[in-house]
């Protein structure tokens, strides 16, 4: 679907007087109204108007493109106009907005909107283009100045389809629309200027266009990879191949255009990949963060879900009136013990599928198994096995059976564990893929399916059990004795401080299992002790606020500096809101795994201080876990909440400051918003 199709001229006024994004708004809305494509203006302002309050659709360099996808719309239209003395858009650079498109978008399967926005990107990055739609004097030379940069489009690409492509690209955000597309215009627009014929594959939200095909991989001389996600790569086996980041395909194209026309790119393998350099693959740190986000987003799923199942179990117990039966809390009524069972399980697999994911991302398929089983090892520890007939081992037997088991105490080493896990275990398969890479040809098929994963699990077993969990043991032990000393000499508030931020520096892992495992033990010394018992409730009420801390806190962050996040880091928020309510602190472990430098101490932070002012007002606990559901058997409750929300905030407040803002807010949230409307739209045509 062509722009210039959509356009009416009863859509268009280019002297429009103008100076907020509220009349703005209404004036495109009417004249889109007088295009006859919308039935229900009223609905269809509102829809626009929700659009801009999640995110500004204003590109920067004069442009603003709002736009809504509604039932209120008959038929795809677009409607424009200029305002000469500009307006106040809340544009990305902070200039006055001048240009404007209208997008109206029927609410079917069809994302019209996308194909729309993204061609209309495509072309406004050409500055003549703009500065000749900005220039127009009559409504029929600006529909001109469109038909002509699409029919020359339109040209260029049957021109250069006729003999082939000297150099091919792929562009892919992980979004899918804005970077997407601005790196495919730009690698175009170079390949333009430098006289060599280029075609890009888009792979955006709505699917991959313009899709490169077997003979045009032939014959090219070397292929692009601008790419900040996965792509298909195995079509490239044996081809030149230049991997960079998203960002460089925008900023970097006529350098990249020339070097791939020169044949200037590392011979692609599938199996073993790309031989591109560390630079050209966006350096080590963005090497890690891409590995690092692979496990996270496929890890996300399972903490949401498994979460809010286990806060559910908490209500139902709470509801059928058990909130205060101990250790048995959220496991009393069958269906909360249903809850509480299936939502335990998914979040038994989060650190598992965290190391499996990293190690995919580092070495494909072969890095799922030996990356799976590191995780699993990190989140059960050693396996505490009795020996009946230990004192008739000896040797190797006996040191096996001494030091990985019987003596190995608390090994489990949670989402950290399963970090060092996953990047192990990518690692050691990229190892045994170069060890393997002389074997004879007719061994290829074992490779994969034997060779990889026998000896990729045996490895990354012995490292976890021998180095990785034993040293946990350690760390666990010392933190226990800590603990015990501190409360010995009566220190609660210092204890209260300490204990509090232990929960939020590994969110469920050695150091959080230490705090809890000591506040669990002084409960039971509290029924043994009744002079001492107000004590050891109160550890166990500080050891709660802070575990309920850090998931709140990042919630918090993400709903009032929401420029900070990612679209998946937002999208956590009210799941966050919930399990850190119920006391589920692995809410907060996906925000660590991705920027542990940034958000640990701020999580850490926070929960100190609300276990310190816990401590420090008297409150005490008698229930080992259930969040708000238990605070009924809380010593001073008001006191209480106040001590969780200001360590809360405490955290919000630092994550803002730590996080630095990220420039690619406003893009990401209208591509998310065009990914919604996409999805709601689907789900009401069935």
């Amino acid at each position: 679907m062509r722009i210039i199709d959509l356009l009416s001229p009863k859509g268009i006024d280019l002297n429009v007087k103008v100076s907020t994004k509220e009349q703005a708004i209404d004036k495109l809305v009417s004249l889109m109204d007088a295009t006859g494509k919308i039935s229900d203006v009223a609905a269809y302002k509102a829809a626009v108007k929700k659009r801009e309050e999640e995110g500004t659709t204003a590109m920067g360099e004069g442009v603003a493109i709002p736009h809504a996808k509604t039932s209120a719309v008959k038929a795809p239209g677009l409607a424009a106009m200029l305002v000469p003395e500009g307006c106040d858009y809340d544009t990305p650079d902070g200039e006055p907005a001048k240009l404007f498109f209208l997008i109206a978008a029927p609410n079917t399967e069809d994302n019209v909107h996308l194909d729309v926005l993204a061609q209309l990107s495509i072309l406004l990055m050409d500055d003549s283009f703009r500065q000749n739609l900005m220039a127009a004097k009559t409504v029929e030379e600006f529909l001109k100045v469109i038909d002509d940069a699409e029919t020359a489009k339109d040209a260029e690409v049957k021109e250069d389809s006729a003999d082939g492509y000297t150099v091919l690209a792929v562009t892919a955000c992980p979004t899918g629309i804005a970077h997407t597309y601005m790196a495919a215009e730009a690698l175009e627009q170079a390949g333009k200027k430098l006289g060599i014929s280029i075609k890009v594959e888009t792979d955006g939200s709505g699917g991959a266009k313009n899709v490169l095909t077997a003979d045009e991989i032939a014959g090219a001389k070397c292929i692009i990879l601008a790419t900040d996600t996965k792509v298909a790569t195995a079509r490239f086996d044996g081809k030149k191949v230049i991997q960079v980041k998203v960002a460089d395909g925008i900023h970097k194209s006529e350098e990249l255009v020339t070097r791939a026309a020169a044949g200037d790119g590392e011979v692609y393998h599938e199996a073993g990949g790309s031989k591109a350099s560390e630079e050209e693959k966006g350096g080590v740190g963005h090497q890690i963060y891409k590995h690092l986000m692979s496990g996270v987003s496929h890890m996300l799923p399972f903490v949401i879900g498994g979460g809010i199942l286990t806060a559910l179990a908490f209500l139902v117990d709470t509801i059928c009136g058990y909130g205060s039966v101990g250790a048995d809390f959220g496991m009393v009524t069958p269906l909360a013990a249903f809850f509480k069972t299936v939502g335990g399980l998914a979040m038994g697999l989060m650190v598992p599928v965290l190391a499996g994911y990293i190690a995919y991302s580092i070495a494909d398929r072969p890095g799922l198994a030996v990356g799976f089983t590191g995780g699993l090892i990190a989140a059960n520890g050693n396996a505490l096995v009795e020996f009946t007939h230990l004192d008739e081992m000896g040797g190797f037997q006996g040191f096996l059976a001494n030091y990985l088991f019987n003596n190995s105490g608390n090994t489990v080493s949670g989402f950290l564990g399963g970090l060092a896990a996953g990047f192990l275990a990518g690692f050691i398969v990229l190892g045994l893929e170069k060890l393997c890479s002389k074997l004879p040809p007719s061994l290829e098929g074992v490779k994969p399916t034997l060779i990889y994963p026998l000896v990729g699990i045996f490895v990354i077993s012995v490292l976890m059990y021998f180095i990785f969990n034993p040293i946990i043991g350690v760390i666990n032990t010392w933190l226990s004795n800590m603990l015990l000393a501190i409360s010995g000499a009566g220190l609660m508030i210092l204890l209260g401080l300490i204990l509090g931020a232990m929960m939020a520096i590994d969110m469920g892992g050695p150091i959080n299992k230490a705090a809890y495992v000591f506040g669990t033990m002084c409960l039971g010394m509290a029924a043994d002790n009744a002079a001492a018992a107000n004590d050891y409730y109160m550890i166990m009420a500080a050891i709660m606020v802070g575990g309920m801390v850090p998931p709140v806190g990042i919630a918090l962050a993400t709903t009032f500096f929401p420029n900070r996040f990612t679209i998946a880091e937002r999208n956590s928020t009210v799941s966050n809101y919930l399990m850190g309510a119920s006391f589920i602190t692995e809410g907060a472990i996906p925000f660590a795994a991705s920027d542990p430098l940034h958000v640990i101490p701020a999580t850490a932070a926070g929960a100190g201080v609300a276990g310190l002012l816990s401590t420090l007002f008297g409150c005490t606990l008698m229930a080992p876990h259930g969040g708000v559901f238990v605070f009924a058997t809380v010593g001073n409750p008001l006191m209480y909440i106040v001590a969780w929300l200001v360590g809360s905030v405490v955290t919000m407040l630092l994550l803002a400051l730590l996080k630095k803002p990220r420039p690619e807010y406003a893009a990401e949230k209208a591509e998310a918003d065009a990914k919604k409307a996409a999805a709601k739209a689907a789900k009401a045509s069935r």
